[in-house]
């Protein structure tokens, strides 16, 4: 047998701040965004006393920032999860019929995305339908799909530890007037967001370019969230597209471009594609179709 390495016998966070204190290093600096009160307090119980107070050191996420622009093999991996979304979502459209529940819809898709190479998925499926369609973060539930209305699927994966997002809204049955000018306007506001990514543009100029075509459509105060975010490892990563936000694209960012409207008691229409930003634009990695679908 081969020489077994220890590298720690406690946990190691207790093993490195001990090890820290012994090499009398004076200053540690840790992640406010990602370090909970509890790892901070087992660090400082882990140093005598008199370092407790003056040691730890909160600073902004260095490492998140590191991983805003993605390189060449990240971008194949995204490439890939992406890819594998878009195949779900041709899939799940032969599936879907109306009176089933939300929750076999999200199963469907979970069970192929496993089938088809995926470690997990990347956030809690979200499939709303009819008047839940109104909910931008209405997660799958036993309610049944509508002879005649909206539903949003909203999902992605987990595939070589890198995640995937997307998000699509098709309709069951004929359409009224108003739903059919709801989806087209936000449609018109997703392509519009896409058309203004590229390297050098400002994320809340990448926001209000949505913003701008719903309001034009009367449609802007139905739209309640940010226009986007980044991913990678991490399903929202930095930057975020949003108002007011002033950073600037980066070839190599991987964003999301999502406007949606909302409508209580009625319907909501979301459509998402994750995009990789170049220098003169930026690339689809999600093409399933956004045109106007009627099952």
């Amino acid at each position: 047998m081969g020489t077994q390495v220890v590298i720690a016998t406690r946990p190691p966070l207790t093993e490195a701040c001990e090890w820290i204190a012994a090499a009398r290093i004076k200053r540690c600096g840790f992640d406010r965004t990602q370090t909970t009160v509890a790892s901070l307090a087992t660090m400082r119980k882990a140093v005598p006393g008199k370092l407790r107070r003056s040691l730890f050191v909160a600073v902004d996420p260095l490492v998140a920032h590191l991983r805003q622009v993605k390189d060449a093999e990240e971008i194949a991996s995204l490439r890939a999860a992406a890819s594998l979304g878009c195949n779900l979502f041709d899939r799940i459209l032969t599936f879907i019929q109306p009176g089933m529940t939300e929750m076999a819809v999200a199963a469907e898709l979970e069970h192929a995305a496993r089938l088809a190479g995926a470690e997990g998925m990347s956030f809690e499926t979200i499939i709303a339908s009819g008047e839940r369609s109104a909910l931008p973060h209405g997660h799958a539930t036993q309610a049944k799909l509508p002879r005649r209305g909206f539903v949003t699927l909203d999902f992605g994966v987990l595939l070589d530890g890198y995640c995937s997002d997307m998000t699509r809204t098709i309709h069951i049955g004929r359409a009224t007037a108003q739903e059919r000018n709801a989806y087209e306007a936000v449609l018109e506001a997703q392509e519009a967001g896409v058309a203004a990514v590229r390297a050098g543009v400002v994320t809340g100029d990448v926001d209000e370019t949505c913003r701008s075509v719903l309001r034009r459509a009367g449609l802007a105060d139905w739209f309640t969230h940010s226009t986007g975010h980044s991913l990678g490892l991490e399903i929202h990563e930095e930057p975020r597209l949003a108002a007011k936000r002033t950073e600037r694209l980066k070839a190599g960012m991987i964003v999301t471009i999502e406007p949606g409207i909302y409508m209580p008691g009625s319907f909501g229409v979301r459509i998402e594609d994750t995009v990789l930003v170049t220098r003169s634009g930026c690339e689809v990695l999600t093409p399933s179709p956004k045109a106007w679908i009627e099952l």
